[in-house]
């Protein structure tokens, strides 16, 4: 049984056998319906069309999992279109991390891979169609006299005093255009709709501009470059979309585009809006992810706190997980917030089942035990993953002296605290129970160092003969057999739920966003740790061995995610 959730979405709904059913939304019963009536032959063919003027986010996820999902299920194909109508903007490396990230979420466009550039000839024999037809003119007036024509949401705007230039006039001016003959900004060509349209979008909108700047793909042949709204509903059709599936900022441009194709009289796909992810603590708008690349608050589009693939990716996000995600978001038809702790749950669903556990102490506090041989160590065997058998076991070194985290330690412990302090016994994971004697200082006052006892029975941290029980276990690790290393913490990049809320979001940079660590004691069997690879510290969260500075001997490792669920404990209360 499906059902809608809070946020108006359609959600994944699991069948009596516990097997995840496809989510169901109003995209796809639109999708059937077409089916039923053999609307488009039985064709569904959808595309993802990203501009290469900057790297994909997690927003861009959402519609990459949505429109090449509806072509898997529908037995269609999806095509990877590049919108590179702006060359002031692209890059090849943005196309090239672009079908970098699209492969890595899992997708494949197979020979479905086009750009708008490609059709460069024919939106300009489209543009002259349209002129032929008395549809479109050149406008001599300025950008600033363009807008001060256009009107407002309660005026309506007034013609330019060259609407009513002839057809031939405007192919001349059109053919100068194109030849590079007038200036950049000196004129453009507009469609001829209606300037007192009640929306603003069908008062006259702009289809060229002049632009002398050479293009990544086509070189110097064009100095006229089509606007999106021109080039977009063409390039539909000409590949032959069937839905041609948008967020809701483009609703209202759904007028222009099909009056573009119905004044052409060319083949019509069907444009569907939905609604664009909203992620809390987050920014998705690109033009304010460049800001923060341009002004240096990250160290670029691959940081690991930011939103876009790549920096999930190399902070340690799964493409799974991001799958999952935006299923379980589902397809609305408003807008609205979503958790942004939904996307660490997912994360950490899958980490829980697949991550090996190791040992590592952050904040390491000394501790001797006086009663262990100074010259003995030995090995404890320790399980790699509780939630998979099959993962097996390891051996951990355990000596006279270790580490624990600093916090695991207080001198005077509140009442509610049940970890380790003067006179208490505390269990080491996989070791022994130990218990505090004396707490050495240095001149400030700080503490450097406890004195501690363990007892041989206990080995295996097991409850000893006489049954006494203890209530904290410890993560800990070996001095003499553990390993240093840089540990990145890494927090919400901002520091309020909606930063686009103040008029400068920087504001709201959290400056405790990253947190590096640089004399952290790991378990010595991480020193060869492979880049891009998975673990959970215990009691601390999970972790990935950072795919670009760790390198052989000298791991660096990203903290994914906390331990703590939050989405889990929201959904109880739910």
């Amino acid at each position: 049984m499906s059902g809608e959730n809070k946020t108006g979405e359609d959600k994944t709904h699991t069948d009596p056998a516990g097997k995840e059913k496809a989510s169901s939304n109003f995209i796809k019963h639109i999708i059937e319906d077409d089916l039923k009536t053999d609307k488009y032959d039985g064709r569904v063919v959808t595309r993802f069309p990203p501009e290469p003027n900057g790297y994909l986010h997690i927003g861009h996820a959402k519609s990459i999992c949505l429109n090449f999902g509806i072509a898997n299920q529908y037995q269609g194909t999806c095509h990877l279109r590049f919108d590179d109508t702006n060359p002031l903007k692209e890059s090849v490396e943005y196309v090239d991390a672009i079908k970098e990230d699209v492969r890595w979420l899992g997708f494949d466009w197979t020979k479905h891979l086009y750009y708008t550039s490609d059709y460069f000839d024919r939106l300009y024999e489209c543009a002259i169609a349209l002129i032929e037809k008395g549809k479109a003119y050149v406008d001599s007036l300025t950008a600033e006299e363009i807008r001060d024509f256009r009107g407002t949401l309660n005026e309506p705007g007034k013609e330019s005093p060259y609407r009513n230039r002839t057809v031939t006039e405007n192919l001349a001016l059109f053919e100068k255009m194109a030849k590079g003959e007038l200036e950049d900004g000196s004129c453009v060509l507009r469609a001829k709709i209606d300037m007192a349209s009640s929306n603003i979008i069908m008062r006259d909108p702009t289809l060229y501009r002049i632009r002398r700047k050479d293009h990544h793909r086509t070189g110097n042949k064009w100095c006229i470059y089509p606007m999106y709204d021109y080039a977009h509903c063409l390039s539909d059709s000409f590949e032959k979309i069937t839905h041609s599936i948008c967020t809701l900022e483009f609703v209202n441009n759904r007028e222009l585009y099909d009056w573009i194709l119905d004044a052409l009289e060319v083949y019509h796909p069907q444009q569907i809006e939905f609604a664009r992810l909203n992620l809390s603590y987050t920014i998705l708008s690109k033009r304010r992810l460049i800001q923060l690349v341009e002004e240096k608050h990250v160290s670029g589009w691959d940081d690991p706190r930011m939103p876009t693939l790549s920096g999930l990716r190399r902070r340690g996000y799964t493409a799974a997980a991001i799958r999952k995600f935006c299923d379980m978001i589902g397809v609305a038809r408003r807008d609205s917030m979503v958790d942004i702790s939904l996307l660490e749950h997912c994360l950490r669903e899958e980490l829980n089942v697949s991550a090996p556990r190791v040992m590592g102490v952050l904040h390491p506090l000394k501790i001797v035990i006086e009663n262990y041989p100074e010259d003995q160590s030995e090995m404890v065997e320790a399980i790699n993953n509780p939630e998979d058998e099959s993962m097996g076991t390891r051996k951990i070194p355990f000596s006279r002296v270790i580490y624990i985290e600093r916090d695991d330690f207080m001198e005077n412990p509140p009442k509610k605290f049940y970890r380790l302090g003067p006179g208490r016994e505390v269990r080491l994971r996989y070791a022994y129970f130990i218990t505090c004697h004396d707490v050495i200082k240095d001149e400030s006052g700080e503490i450097i160092e406890l004195r501690c006892t363990y007892d041989p029975e206990t080995r295996g941290g097991n409850t000893p003969p006489d049954g006494r029980k203890v209530k904290a276990t410890l993560h800990w690790v070996s001095e003499k057999h553990s390993i240093n290393a840089e540990v990145r913490l890494y927090d919400h990049l901002f520091s309020v739920e909606n930063p686009m809320q103040s008029d400068d979001f920087t504001e709201h940079l959290n400056p405790d966003s990253l947190v590096a660590l640089g004399n952290c004691k790991l378990e010595p069997g991480l020193k060869n740790a492979m880049p891009g690879v998975h673990y959970q510290f215990e009691r601390l969260g999970y972790f990935f061995s950072d795919p670009l500075d760790s390198t052989p001997g000298n791991p660096v490792f990203n903290r994914v995610s906390t331990l703590r669920d939050t989405w889990a404990k929201i959904k109880k209360k739910m």
